[in-house]
């Protein structure tokens, strides 16, 4: 599979929560963070959002907001309008008056994913991404947008399947767009695969982990000079070569622990360590504990189960 595919396999993403939001008047409130993507699909009028320190953003109708690690963040009708804290919920929220037809409605909520490499993973994949009514329309993921709205206000058997399978859709059609429409990325894997030189020694590495790969050989994948390409991916991606190569290991590593279907010396063998000892060095050294030690904390967190994430976007 391509660099992309395979973290979402190992994500393993699906949507958890998705409710309805909507808003009349002033209005505004903040969520602390949570550690799992958080999403919202503005389905009518507008609304400001604010995460950290940052400027407040303004989302309107047809546009995607996605926060792969959602940090502490507002929404609230204009941006100097007081916000109180809230907290998530998995049913619809009315914010502000609440009689009337809102002036503000969105679809928001969040993704469940795979616990044990979230952290490493999510690392690769930039703070946020939004992408515009203006963006996405006439485009595959603005059809899906459109197909999300009008499954929200139909009432069709089986719309809430229907409902989760098209954000699951979204999600990777954000992540795909991210990579193709978007030139102000932050570094991490999209950013990577945007540049041409990086995505070839990004595919190399992804079609073949075991090899014993060095910065000379991926350099010479990439077209460039040992040192050049060193600074280049480090710059783009936001690792050094080999350091990004660890890391992925080390997630398949943490996947295959988990089956529990794989002796020692054949993870070690299948992503690239000369022995199990040689594996179980550098496992402990980056987990701060054995293979077996893993494997056995996190026995009950079956790579077939993904975490609940603890929130939502709006």
């Amino acid at each position: 599979m391509d660099p992309l595919s395979d973290i979402i396999t190992l994500l393993r993403p699906s949507a958890a929560i998705a409710k309805p939001t909507s808003g009349r008047g002033q209005w505004g409130v903040r969520y602390r963070s949570y550690n799992a993507p958080g999403f919202t699909v503005v389905l009518t009028g507008e609304a400001w959002v604010t995460l950290g320190d940052r400027k407040p953003l303004r989302i309107a109708e047809g546009d995607f907001l996605l926060l792969p690690t959602t940090p502490a963040f507002s929404l609230c009708s204009e941006p100097a309008v007081a916000c109180i804290l809230a907290e998530p919920l998995a049913k619809a929220v009315r914010h502000g008056e609440q009689g009337g037809e809102p002036d503000f409605s969105a679809l928001g909520g969040s993704f469940s994913i795979e616990n044990v490499n979230a952290s490493l993973l999510l690392a690769l994949l930039p703070d946020a991404i939004h992408i515009p009514a203006s963006a996405g329309r006439g485009t595959r993921f603005g059809r899906v947008i459109e197909l999300l709205s009008e499954e929200c206000v139909a009432d069709y058997p089986g719309k809430e399947l229907i409902i989760q399978r098209l954000l699951e859709t979204l999600l990777i059609e954000a992540l795909r767009w991210d990579i193709i429409g978007n030139r102000e990325a932050s570094a991490g894997l999209l950013n990577g695969l945007r540049d041409p030189a990086m995505a070839r020694a990004l595919r190399a590495i992804h079609e073949d982990v075991r090899a014993r790969w060095t910065v000379a050989d991926l350099a010479g994948i990439a077209g460039m000079s040992r040192s050049g390409f060193a600074a280049r991916f480090n710059e783009v991606v936001g690792f050094a070569p080999i350091e990004y190569l660890a890391r992925w290991r080390i997630a398949i590593a943490k996947k295959a622990l988990l089956s529990g279907a794989k002796s020692l010396d054949r993870i070690a063998d299948e992503i690239g360590y000369e022995s199990a000892n040689a594996f179980s060095t550098a496992f402990s050294k980056r987990l701060g504990c054995s293979p077996g030690r893993f494997a056995r904390m996190h026995a009950g967190a079956s790579p077939g189960t993904p975490a609940v994430s603890g929130g939502s976007l709006a």
